[in-house]
């Protein structure tokens, strides 16, 4: 019985008694562990010290049937992998490995290929591969492999890129006990921009020097390899730019990763807060102990030079004092909120009003703005609150609007927001308002940079998010993404305001790839962002034909998929012009709903959804889907740890955090280098294969020239590798690989 296993590592094992003749392989199949057989871990530690990688791996292996597990362990090493030390240690002995440069390798891998009729271990062509016989493990043992290897790093735009391949299409579906990996850099200069596309990591400064990185997930495959950015900081705030084109005549896409420098409490900018806090009724309860502790956190943790302002309100408002106070007597606001009670309807204007009143002009206003309810009291129209808000809102406050539960107008707690240069939060059941409050005022409470302008000289630029820039955070790391037209060198100039002082940063010599290649999840990051951006557009000001087909076509291309553009995978057709046609009539009538519900459930997760994509610090992930979306009034799903799911249970994203439920079935859709892959009637479909217009030339799984094709254009071989059966564009031509 012949199965083999990639986590990247390949285990080919035969299972059986220990005494038994030998078993014949079985038919192919998409089993991937030997019966009995399990991953317990599989943990890496990267420590990086003068763009020196040393990388330890260790796996344990048990054997939980009755027979005998043999085979042989083969390690394809990372692409380029420039090998300094290789060790390799079976249960603490060190035993002999053999490396096989990438020559020798091919060999191995073409021959698996063939064998099995599983094309995933082309990707791994071009590879070193370190062989060894660590087998066979008696029945109910285990054996523990540990190997260290070291590489050197190269900087790319004033970026060092750490990856470590974890990314195993043959074992998508099937999970390992634990996987962590752990990166821990030492430099001689402060240290920048830390950024993951790949995984949400945990980060740690304990020195200016050195960061420590880590993920963790537990019983869960991996869909994506693990990789990790990071630049050393010349300047006082530090700036990297990296690039990408899909081909030398259309347009790039870029990122800009800002990193302002750590600044302890006593040296940051001051600033003026205003939280102003519902004590309507329905705060009763819980909603208004944790309400209180949210307001007694920030009010404990204003910096020295920092004033403050407290409104609660219902029917009516009630203020703290008259006028902004120093920090250094807000004991006296915490008693008086702790002793307030819940009562009464929801006056939202008059108690905007009265917060925004605290604006002095010297210095920004930053207003926390918490409510449970729609507005009942005073003014309760949302195009008139929005109009009096334009008219009356100072020139530089901040508004960050906290949502708590399902009875909230998201459109004018969006828009508000949106307007007056703040972020939106929902709070929704079974999440805690102080944990959400003061997550945010960690972030926000040490201002480097406000009224910050982005210019780019030397490239058109456009279509950049965030549409607008935010203001600058001791700490805070501000990505931008965004498409440009040419190429070459560009000066990218920050200005902004440090208190009184006007403040301009000029970054030179920025290159901006002026031919086909790069950084290629930039563009689905940009997609994700933008398709975010369209379902906010049309939540708050309607649906338009324009911003129903730009969902559909950035879906379909980019392979983001939520629960309005499902259709991605429950659409047979969707690359043909009649499914996309039909896609478009789909999501029209949702968008009308979309744009129809301002509050309750639905509308929460929507809103929550659309602001995740918009700010989404990484691309959207492959998921298994439902097949239809719910409607938007349906209650929502939840997951893990409480949180309730979008409508169809699929992403509620929170930065790059995706939930969704567990697979149960194979993922329909995979993110191979620039393309997309979507999975149709058996066969793995690149998103720009136009079946109309196109006719695929066929080519035979596991022939010769299926083979030459790998072996005149090794690029070639990361597409193939994703099914025996796959259609994919390349060059011009759709190529069909059929099977023989």
């Amino acid at each position: 019985m012949l199965r083999k296993l990639i986590v990247p590592l390949v285990f080919l094992a035969s299972v059986g008694a220990a005494s038994a003749q030998p078993v014949p392989p079985l038919p192919p199949c998409r089993c991937v562990l030997p019966p009995g057989v399990t991953v317990d871990y599989h943990r890496v530690t990267i420590d990086v010290a003068d763009r020196i990688a040393m990388t330890t791996v260790e796996m344990k292996f048990t054997n939980n049937g009755e027979g005998l597990a043999e085979g042989q362990f083969l390690f394809p090493l990372p692409m380029g992998a420039a090998v300094q030390e290789l060790v390799m240690f079976i249960d603490g002995q060190a035993i002999e490995a053999k490396l096989l440069r990438a020559d020798e390798a091919r060999a191995i891998y073409n021959e698996i290929v063939r064998q099995y009729r599983d094309p995933a271990l082309l990707e791994y062509v071009g590879r070193d591969l370190i062989q060894a016989n660590v087998f066979p493990i008696p029945a109910r043992e285990s054996r523990q492999i540990r190997i260290v290897y070291g590489q050197a790093l190269s900087e790319e735009n004033g970026l060092v890129k750490v990856v470590y391949p974890l990314r195993t299409p043959t074992i998508q579906n099937v999970p390992v006990g634990q996987v962590s990996v752990q990166v821990n850099v030492s430099e001689p200069l402060t240290i920048g921009n830390v950024y993951s596309p790949s995984h949400r990591i945990a980060l740690s400064r304990p020195q200016p020097e050195r960061f420590r990185a880590s993920f963790e997930a537990s019983g869960s495959a991996q869909g994506s390899d693990f990789v990790l950015y990071y630049g050393v900081q010349r300047e006082e705030v530090g700036l990297n730019l990296l690039t990408y084109r899909e081909s030398a005549d259309g347009d790039g896409f870029f990122m800009l990763m800002v990193q302002p420098p750590t600044t302890r409490a006593e040296e940051a900018l001051p600033k003026d807060i205003v939280i102003v806090l519902d004590q309507s009724g329905s705060m009763n309860g819980d909603k208004w102990r944790q309400a209180q502790a949210a307001a007694i956190y920030v009010l404990e943790h204003l910096n020295p030079r920092d004033r403050f302002g407290v409104v609660l309100f219902s029917s009516e408002y009630r203020a703290y004092a008259p006028s902004l106070l120093p920090a250094r007597e807000a004991a006296g606001a915490i008693q008086w909120v702790r002793a307030a009670t819940a009562e009464g309807g929801t006056n939202i204007l008059d108690a905007l009003m009265r917060g925004f009143a605290y604006d002095d002009t010297e210095r920004p206003l930053t207003v926390l703005f918490l409510t449970d309810g729609l507005p009942t009291e005073g003014e309760t129209d949302r195009a008139a609150i929005l109009q009096s808000m334009g008219y009356k809102a100072p020139a530089r406050v901040r508004v960050f609007t906290f949502g708590v539960g399902f009875d909230v107008d998201t459109f004018l707690l969006d828009a508000l927001a949106r307007d007056l240069r703040g972020t939106s939060t929902y709070v929704q059941p079974g999440e805690r308002i102080d944990e959400a409050v003061a997550a945010l005022y960690n972030r926000i409470s040490a201002p480097v940079l406000q009224d910050v302008t982005l210019t780019v000289d030397g490239v058109t630029v456009e279509l950049l998010y965030p549409r607008q820039m935010p203001d600058l955070f001791a700490g805070e790391q501000l990505t931008v993404v965004g498409r440009y037209r040419g190429g070459g060198t560009a000066t990218i100039t920050l200005t902004g305001q440090r208190g009184a002082e006007a403040v301009t940063l000029r970054f030179d010599d920025q290159a901006f790839r002026a031919t086909a290649g790069g950084t290629e999840f930039i563009a689905r990051l940009w997609a994700t962002r933008r398709i975010g951006d369209l379902l906010n557009q049309i939540r708050l000001n309607g649906e338009t034909s324009e911003l129903v087909e730009s969902v559909v076509s950035l879906s379909i291309r980019y392979g983001i998929i939520t629960p309005y553009t499902s259709f991605l995978i429950t659409e047979d057709d969707i690359l043909t012009q009649a499914g996309q046609n039909a896609a478009q009539q789909d999501f029209q009538r949702q968008a009308g709903q979309l744009a129809g519900e301002a509050s309750g459930a639905g509308a929460v997760s929507a809103a929550d959804l659309a602001s995740g994509l918009a700010n989404a610090q990484a691309p959207v992930a492959p998921s298994v889907m439902r097949t239809a979306p719910m409607p938007l009034a349906q209650p929502t799903a939840t997951a893990p740890g409480g949180r309730p799911l979008p409508p169809a249970g699929v992403p509620g994203l929170q930065g790059a955090e995706m939930m969704a439920e567990p697979a149960v079935t194979e993922t329909a859709i995979r993110y191979v280098g620039e393309k997309t892959f979507i999975l149709q009637g058996g066969v793995w479909m690149d998103t720009t294969y136009q079946p109309d217009t196109m006719t695929p030339r066929r080519v035979a799984f596991g022939s010769d020239e299926y083979f030459d094709l790998v072996l005149n254009d090794p690029e070639l071989a990361q597409y193939l590798a994703v099914g025996e059966r796959v259609i994919v564009v390349w060059q011009g031509e759709a190529l069909e690989i059929v099977a023989e």
